[in-house]
């Protein structure tokens, strides 16, 4: 469980399209605070998953080979094989540039809640649900299943904290080295979207499988 915790927080940390949002919302009009309703919007809806998965096992893993397990790591390959997909497809069109106008383009006035629902739409829900889907192997009974799913939260929060608090603490730095990252991943977008998707869902497809026939 825990090597699956930290691949998808990874996955989440890195995801373009939140970085580059989030960038956009801390360079608008009281940014501080418009990221600090993102960011807790983000933690908010990961421990709310968390506790709601943990509700319907009882914070006990299921046994193995059981409908419940067999139907979690079931649920993890579907996302898998999406994810291997949705990274192919991506490596096809790549090349094809995106225009950042629209929804991204007019962040430069938002409210705190505005960014908060922000925070709930740009949330990478495939890599969530494989999260969901991981976390009913956690054992309450033991204290390095809290100390996993810590980790899990902030680790897929980290990108978006360290932004917050780099913002906070350096705000004219933060604004130009925070422009260059957005240029970055809008110039190399594409190539993240790939590997990410191609690397994560062929492992969680390939353990996934090996657990149910082993």
């Amino acid at each position: 469980m825990v090597l699956d915790l930290v691949l998808i927080g990874l996955a989440i940390a890195v995801n373009p399209f939140s970085v580059t949002a989030f960038v956009l919302v801390l360079s608008a009009r009281g940014g501080i605070w418009n990221g600090l309703a993102f960011v807790l919007t983000w933690l908010a809806s990961f421990v709310a998953i968390i506790a709601l998965v943990l509700l319907m096992t009882g914070g006990k893993p299921p046994p193995p080979k059981s409908a419940p397990s067999t139907a979690a790591l079931a649920a993890k390959i579907a996302i898998g094989v999406g994810l291997v997909w949705y990274g192919e497809r991506t490596r096809r069109r790549r090349g094809r540039r995106r225009k950042s106008s629209g929804m991204m383009s007019r962040l430069d006035r938002i409210s705190p809640w505005t960014a908060a629902g922000l925070a709930l739409f740009l949330q990478p829900w495939g890599l969530v649900a494989a999260g969901a889907a991981t976390v009913v192997e956690a054992d309450l009974s033991h204290a390095a299943s809290y100390a996993a799913l810590l980790g899990y939260c902030l680790l897929a929060s980290s990108s978006l904290l360290a932004m917050e608090i780099y913002a906070t603490f350096a705000p004219e730095s933060s604004r130009v080295r925070l422009g260059r990252l957005r240029t970055w991943l809008e110039g190399h977008q594409d190539e993240a979207i790939v590997t990410v998707c191609l690397l994560l869902g062929l492992w969680l497809v390939g353990k996934s499988i090996y657990q149910l026939t082993a």
